[in-house]
């Protein structure tokens, strides 16, 4: 087999590898290196051939220019692609850059995935894997509710995988010998524990690459190698698992095989059945059967009769699952091996599926001459191979396709397909290139191998959370040329995005639609931070993710859970005729299209789908007609309320804003002033106090408290205001429902930017707890520690929402100061905004002053200002609960500077408060002068109201209260650094205090999420029903510590970020051998010192799609881009400077493990990254010194027309800087330091 492999260099030896004695794996087997080095060397392994960018040499050597987009080139094979150190242990990385597991299927558990892209137009499947057995522990389509093998939480699939997962049996005979194996079965596994010779069992290896999973079973007992590859299907019409099984014969004489090879159970369509197989899985096996699309039993097709829902609409079942299975050939059309479906053919009457009874009995050919049964029973799918004869180092390639189609009679074009010579060669080598290209945006080389490999992992699994946008709409040159804002024809469309569920979060129901362009829903949260630095990769979306997230910014000040793909739609219908008629190919055609194209909202990939259904003729390539469609059309956010209103999904918007203004520093005033947005709208109401402050019985029963229970409730009165919007004819709500209006028919209410921006901020100000320090989580759920689920009900508040807070209005204070223009803003606003400032009025003019010692009970004073906002908040959350009124108010500059100036002014004074308070824990007094993260409150006193909640408790009024601590937390620090970063001694100073606090795990050199919470209680939340070290207690939270790191940078900071980096602290840099998985893929969390089972500290869990990719790519941004890198210079003339934060090391670097450095024809060390996903940057450091925040001495830039620009100064002037960002004409950019 061959692969290709794009931007990346060609390995060659220990120097050149870049991981030495320090990265190898943790186990030395006993007396068996030199073993296993034998076995290396004899072995059939593919070897990676990957291309060069640069040549590495000795100062004074030409450096070759950098291609970095460069198509990739096919290697031949060779005896090797993985090495072995001096001490005679595999190194971490192979040639190809995929982490190199040894003994895999005998070290600590872990789970993972395959990114489920299939490309554009490509139709994915999801599909997880264990370190146990063959790897793939569940796969399906679209969700875990319709699985092709059953979906199952990590626990139960690190036991289960290798029994009803694939599984490969081999009969053999040798020299006259028979034998029998089962690769990668448990029976055979190394005990690591052991000191006994295992030199007879078979060494496992797995190698975890971007896009594909291998793992390796050196069998020298039978003289086989059996090497299992899976990837998704690529760029395809149809979805598939594809699964490649190589054996090869590395005895020294010939062997004669059969086989089994394939799936123990493999699950039939029947619409949503994940809680039948949980719930009622015998019963479910009623339904299920096996059909043949063709003579004998090639191709199977796994398909209930009906769906299994037990009303009176029966929905007969025509999809069902396939397996094609043949040999590999790239000369000549494979025929389809027979499958063996019947599981009882197999392990006989062992339903454990522990051994093939059935194989033990029987030859595989007479397991194909006896009748097979699929009927009410799970079936299996294993590929039958009879006696093939392998020379010594010959070996088979088993190619299998797991998929599904809408109808049986799909499968014979499938076949054809599949089958053709070098098909499959061919998607293998195209799910690595196109990996590859999709994280090319980010390529960056450096001396250490182990970070730029780390970059291009963390953007695909930043994009898998948070989508990766396409610029659609591309009709002609003017188009190509403008971004979003500019034009109204370019759309933005993100690709590939899905909610964080897996093995390990089994909680999430993830979704991934099987439809080109596909996409899946995320939440709020997830998308807003994952999308940060959409505008840095993609300059031309310019400000549409701004825009997006504030228009979900709803009148209440709040923003729903599930955040949806963009829809589109065409206003005039005569331009969907005008398009149908220019792409079909016949009237008939050209009428269904106009008919769908006006019919509605869409997004890509289902209009792509009803076409492909209606069979409509089309001559337009697909690529044009998608752009051509999207450039005539409207598009629309959608989202949907899902549960809860979060503390923190506002938190998010001023990292959006500042890096879009990163870019486009001259949009500004033009977005927060002259763009008009609309406001979501949800169907859940946030209750008054009177409605939720619950008269209840302590745990003990000893007496009773205030809890803040059911903050929100279902709007009924919001439901029928949607109604109004449901079509009868299909039944489904239009997107007009989903958007605040106007009564009587109005329409949908809108505001400016700044507008929306500073309702929030008002909203937020007008929500502050009693002691005017955090902001109450008063929806019902907590900020972003949402195992904090405790603290709503405690009646809690918490600092890092007063910290975002003050940025959020620092900014709309900044913004109306500069371009003094009104904001008009909804006249109900206005007027809560008059009843908050006769509030602070009276707080001012009362006897009030700062306590000169802690006092943990409200001064009346402050509760009297307390109650009177709070009250005027709900007065006019009840006047907007359904409609605005449409009229509206209008603030001068001057006058909202000075209202915000003056919130501000207490906003700080509650800060420096709650520093006084400080926090209170275990081995914690609160003197540490470090934030604290949330209060709670107690309501000592209060009066019954004569309400009662939904299950009879009483409700009361609150009469006074008393506030409570909470022990430290790193949220509080972190979040606090943003409103001190552009003071270097104070960011210093909080960073000395954090790392002696209770907050840093000295043994891992890492931070904890939470101090110690040791003697708290449980009422603050689930967290404290996890053992310390574990989950959100006291754990590494990777996210948090994550932003924790990117404080640092952006306080510059530069020498501690480092060190906190290289010192272990961040990816790729932990230990390997304590973190237990690939150095390349985050986790959510690491079990800490803290965690009883010191064999398990370090050690990473929840793989991936975690928000600590999104900080990384800030950090990256500041590395090597810089904070700002256009400016706006007092004439109002753009400019570009690079400011990075390059260090010494990534030029050139002592260390063992270190790459050779890279020179240029001067002799000085450069490092070269890719800026805006397009244009090689290559930074020459003449000194060879840290770049810590200096713009170069000059630049040279290279045009796409040969032309070269030199520019002796620190900044590009505008014209050039303007092309740059337009980033098409540009080849290249040299920065000289």
């Amino acid at each position: 087999a061959t692969y290709q492999q794009g931007a990346n260099r060609h390995l060659t030896n220990d120097k050149e590898l870049g991981y030495g004695d320090d990265h190898i794996a943790s186990y030395e087997q006993p007396s068996s290196s030199a073993f296993f080095k034998k076995l290396a060397i004899a072995s059939l392994l593919v070897a990676v051939g990957v291309a060069s960018t640069f040549v590495r040499g000795k100062p004074g050597m030409t450096m070759q220019p950098a291609n970095m987009t460069a198509p990739a080139t096919a290697m031949s094979t060779s005896t090797a692609d993985v090495e072995v150190s001096s001490n005679g242990k595999l190194k971490l990385f192979d040639a190809a850059n995929r982490y190199v597991l040894e003994d895999y299927d005998s070290k600590p558990t872990f789970s993972s995935f395959l990114p489920a892209v299939a490309g554009v137009y490509g139709k994915p499947v999801w599909s997880f894997y264990v370190n146990r057995g063959q790897a793939v522990a569940s796969f399906g389509i679209k969700s875990k509710e319709y699985p092709i093998l059953e979906f199952n939480a990590a626990n139960k699939a690190y036991q289960l995988t290798p029994y009803i997962g694939f599984r490969t049996f081999i009969k053999g005979k040798r020299a006259g010998k028979d034998f029998m194996s089962e690769p990668f079965s448990p029976a055979t596994s190394r005990n690591l524990e052991s000191s006994e010779d295992q030199d007879d069992l078979p060494k496992r290896v797995m190698f975890v690459g971007a896009n594909e999973c291998e793992i390796r079973d050196i069998d020298s007992a039978n003289g086989l190698t059996t090497s299992v590859t899976y990837i998704v299907l690529p760029e395809e019409s149809f979805g598939a698992l594809v699964r490649r099984t190589n054996i090869t014969n590395t005895g020294d004489d010939a062997v004669t095989l059969s086989a089994l090879d394939g799936l123990a159970k493999l699950e039939p369509v029947g619409g949503q059945i994940e809680w039948g197989l949980k719930e009622m899985g015998r019963t479910l096996e009623g339904w299920m059967g096996v059909y043949q699309a063709g003579e004998g039993t090639k191709m199977p097709f796994y398909r209930m009769s009906t769906e299994t829902g037990d009303t009176a609409s029966v929905k007969i079942e025509l999809e069902g699952h396939y397996l094609l299975s043949f040999l590999e050939s790239s000369k000549k059309t494979a025929e389809l091996l027979p499958v063996v479906y019947d599981t009882n053919a197999v392990f006989g009457s062992d339903t454990s599926l522990l051994e093939p009874d059935g194989l033990k009995v029987r030859s595989v050919k007479e397991i194909l001459s006896r009748p097979q049964f699929g009927q009410a029973r799970t079936s299996s799918g294993f590929a039958a191979l009879e006696l093939i004869t392998l020379q010594p180092g010959e070996s088979i390639s088993i190619a299998s396709f797991y998929g599904k189609a809408s109808h049986i009679e799909d499968l014979v074009p499938i076949a054809k397909t599949v089958t053709e010579a070098g098909y499959v060669a061919k998607k293998f080598e195209q799910a690595r290139t196109m990996i590859d290209a999709l994280t090319s945006s980010v390529e960056t080389q450096t001396t250490s191998h182990l970070f730029d490999g780390a970059v291009k992992q963390m953007f695909l699994d930043n994009s898998l959370r948070g989508g990766m946008p396409m610029v659609l709409g591309n009709v002609d040159e003017s188009a190509r040329y403008s971004n979003y804002d500019e034009d109204d024809r370019i759309k933005v469309f993100h690709v590939f995005s899905r909610i964080h569920g897996d093995l390990e979060r089994d909680y999430n129901a993830f979704y991934i639609d099987d439809t080109y362009f596909s996409q899946g829903h995320g939440n709020f949260r997830d998308v807003a931070q994952n999308r940060r630095d959409d505008v840095t990769f993609t300059p031309r979306i310019a400000s549409f993710d701004v825009q997006m997230f504030l228009a979900f910014i709803q009148a209440d000040g709040y923003e729903p859970l599930t955040v949806e793909a963009v829809i589109y739609f065409i206003d005039d219908k005569n331009v969907g005729a005008e398009i149908a008629a220019e792409a079909t190919s016949d009237p008939a055609s050209a009428k269904t299209l106009t008919e769908v194209l006006n019919g509605g909202s869409y997004r890509p990939g289902q209009l792509l789908k009803l076409i492909d259904e209606l069979k409509i003729e089309m001559t337009m390539p697909r690529e044009r007609f998608v752009d051509r469609v999207l450039a005539a059309s409207t598009d629309l956010p959608q989202a949907t309320f899902g549960q809860g209103y979060w503390g923190d999904h506002w938190d998010y918007y001023i990292d959006l804003i500042d890096s879009y203004l990163a870019i486009y520093p001259d949009g500004e005033e033009s977005l927060m002033y002259d763009k008009e947005l609309r406001y979501f709208f949800s169907t859940a109401t946030v209750k008054p106090r009177s409605e939720k402050y619950v008269v209840t019985y302590t745990f003990d029963g000893q007496s009773k408290h205030i809890l803040q229970l059911d903050s929100t409730i279902f709007d009924t009165d919001k439901e029928k205001e949607q109604e109004q919007f449901r079509s009868g004819k299909t039944g489904i709500l239009s997107f007009d429902a989903y958007w605040q209006r106007t009564p009587n028919g109005g329409d949908a209410f809108t505001s400016s930017p700044i507008a929306k921006l500073f309702l929030l901020g008002a909203i937020k100000f007008a929500t502050r707890d009693a002691w005017g320090m955090g902001i109450e989580y008063e929806g019902g759920r907590p900020g972003w520690n949402d195992a904090m689920n405790g603290v709503p009900g405690m009646v809690g508040s918490g600092m890092p929402e007063t910290y975002e807070m003050h940025q959020l209005l620092s900014y709309v204070k900044k913004v109306v100061d500069k371009y003094d223009r009104p904001v008009v803003v909804p006249a109900e606003l206005a007027e809560m905004i008059s009843a908050v400032t006769v509030a602070l009025d009276n707080l001012d003019a009362s006897a009030f002053g700062e306590p000169k010692s802690v006092e943990f009970e409200v001064p009346i004073e402050l509760f009297t200002y307390w109650d009177t906002v709070a009250t005027a908040r709900e007065t006019y959350r009840a006047k907007i609960q359904t409609y605005f009124s449409g009229e509206t108010h209008s603030y001068d500059a001057s006058t909202m500077s000075e209202i915000v100036g003056r919130w501000l002014e207490h906003i700080e004074a509650g800060m420096a408060r709650a520093i006084t308070f400080g926090s209170h824990g275990h081995g914690d007094d609160g003197t540490s002068g470090i934030p604290p993260s949330y209060f709670s409150y107690d309501v000592t006193e209060w009066e019954l109201n004569g309400l009662k909640n939904k299950v009879g408790l009483p409700l009361a009024n609150p009469k006074a209260l008393t506030v409570g601590r909470f022990p430290l937390f790193l949220e509080g620090p972190t979040r606090y650094l943003k409103t001190v970063n552009k003071d270097k001694s104070a960011v210093s100073d909080m960073y000395n205090k954090v790392k002696v606090s209770g907050l840093r795990d000295e043994d891992l050199k890492m931070y904890y999420v939470s101090a110690s919470l040791e003697g708290q209680s449980y009422d603050m939340g689930r967290m404290m029903a996890f053992s310390p070290g574990w989950l959100e207690n006291q754990s590494i939270w990777s996210h948090m510590s994550y932003k924790y790191y990117l404080e640092l940078i952006r306080g510059k900071l530069f020498k501690e970020f480092f060190d906190e980096m290289r010192g272990g602290g961040m990816l790729p840099f932990m230990d390997p051998v304590k973190y237990g998985r690939s150095l390349m893929e985050c986790s959510s969390f690491l079990a800490s010192s803290a965690f009883p089972d010191p064999s398990m500290h370090g050690r990473g869990f929840s793989a991936r799609l975690s928000g600590s990719t999104a900080e990384f790519l800030s950090m990256w941004k500041l590395i090597f881009i810089g904070s700002n890198p256009f400016i706006v210079d007092n004439d109002g003339n753009l400019g570009f400077t690079l400011r990075p934060a390059v260090p010494a090391w990534m030029f050139q670097d002592d260390d063992k493990n270190a790459a050779s450095p890279t020179y240029d024809e001067d002799g000085n060390v450069t490092v070269t990254f890719k800026l805006f996903a397009h244009i090689p940057v290559t930074y020459h450091n003449s000194k060879g010194t840290d770049l810590f925040d200096i713009a170069p001495n000059s630049y040279k830039v290279t045009l796409k027309d040969g032309s070269v620009e030199n520019i002796d100064d620190g900044v590009i002037p505008s014209e050039l800087a303007d092309k740059i960002r337009r980033i098409w004409d540009i080849k290249s950019i040299d920065a000289y330091f």
